[in-house]
């Protein structure tokens, strides 16, 4: 008898996931100014609701690693169809999963300044009519960025019109800080543009085509997640199958962050505070973490 009870209690506990602490949520942050704000406005939400909260700052590729390995539960920057190439494999074999379309009406491909656009350089394929005043330089951002990576694969085959081009690999501030530069003086420069940005209210910008195959045309960033985790903790997966995000909301803080200065937690706490509406979408149909009331309890957080 008592081996049949312990063979049964095997058996139960082999067909049963070892689920992970449900209290506490681990995010990456690829160090885009866009995902650190969303980041931070839903850890504020989590907190209000009695959840830890784990930032990791990673880049693309090891964050879609990481939540294949589990290290990782959510991710709320799959820029699409950007990264399709790079998440595809992992959404085939079920390793991440899709759970929400958190922003419509992205943009993500090469862009110029107005000025330089209207000189001529209007899509991929005026780059190379412009390769002397460019100094054969195109600016992208982090080393491992799948944008680069077309952009570099374009510089090494012949015939794509970006041949010999060197893609310079840098921090979105450090690539930012170059086009500042170059705008400044008037300066031809090509670089890896994308909306919500404050960029795009900083500087006179064109949007280039040509890299349809890759970028796509208006984009989508979706919410991911590690395999199971909404069956795991239902209370986090219907949460952030709500969260949504618009443009104005993003362009406004990171604004903020990379124009005034403030701290990426205290922007978006103030988003929070002056944004009830949005926030109580987020929590419908949601409990906090110990099954209480949620709507009582982000505001009290944030003084509604």
């Amino acid at each position: 008898m008592k081996l049949k009870t312990t063979l049964s209690a095997l058996a139960i506990c082999a067909a049963v996931p070892a689920f992970a602490d449900c209290n506490t949520v681990t995010f990456s942050d690829v160090g885009w100014t866009d995902i650190t704000t969303t980041t931070s406005a839903t850890k504020h939400v989590l907190e209000a609701l009695g959840y830890d909260v784990d930032v990791k700052i990673l880049s693309v590729p090891v964050t879609f690693a990481s939540l294949e390995s589990d290290d990782v539960d959510v991710f709320l920057g799959n820029w699409m169809p950007a990264q399709a190439g790079a998440i595809g494999p992992y959404l085939e074999s079920g390793e991440i999963e899709t759970v929400a379309t958190n922003l419509v009406g992205t943009k993500y491909t090469l862009a110029v300044p107005t000025y330089t656009y209207e000189k001529g350089l209007q899509s991929y394929a005026d780059i190379i009519n412009f390769k002397d005043s460019l100094e054969g330089k195109i600016y992208g951002i982090e080393p491992g960025n799948e944008g680069n990576g077309y952009l570099v694969s374009l510089a090494e085959k012949e015939g794509t019109g970006l041949t010999g081009f060197e893609i310079v690999e840098s921090s979105e501030q450090g690539m930012l800080a170059q086009v500042e530069r170059a705008y400044g003086k008037g300066e031809d420069v090509v670089f890896l543009g994308w909306e919500p940005h404050p960029m795009n209210a900083n500087f006179s910008l064109k949007y280039l085509p040509g890299g349809e195959d890759f970028f796509g045309g208006e984009g989508t960033v979706h919410t991911v997640t590690r395999k199971g985790y909404s069956e795991e903790c239902p209370n986090l997966g219907k949460l952030f199958s709500n969260v949504t995000y618009s443009l104005e909301m993003e362009n406004a803080i990171m604004g903020q962050i990379l124009d005034q200065g403030a701290d990426p937690d205290e922007a978006t706490m103030e988003w929070l505070k002056g944004n009830k509406d949005a926030v109580m979408a987020w929590v419908d149909g949601v409990t906090t973490a110990e099954g209480g009331d949620a709507a009582a309890a982000v505001s009290g957080a944030f003084g509604y």
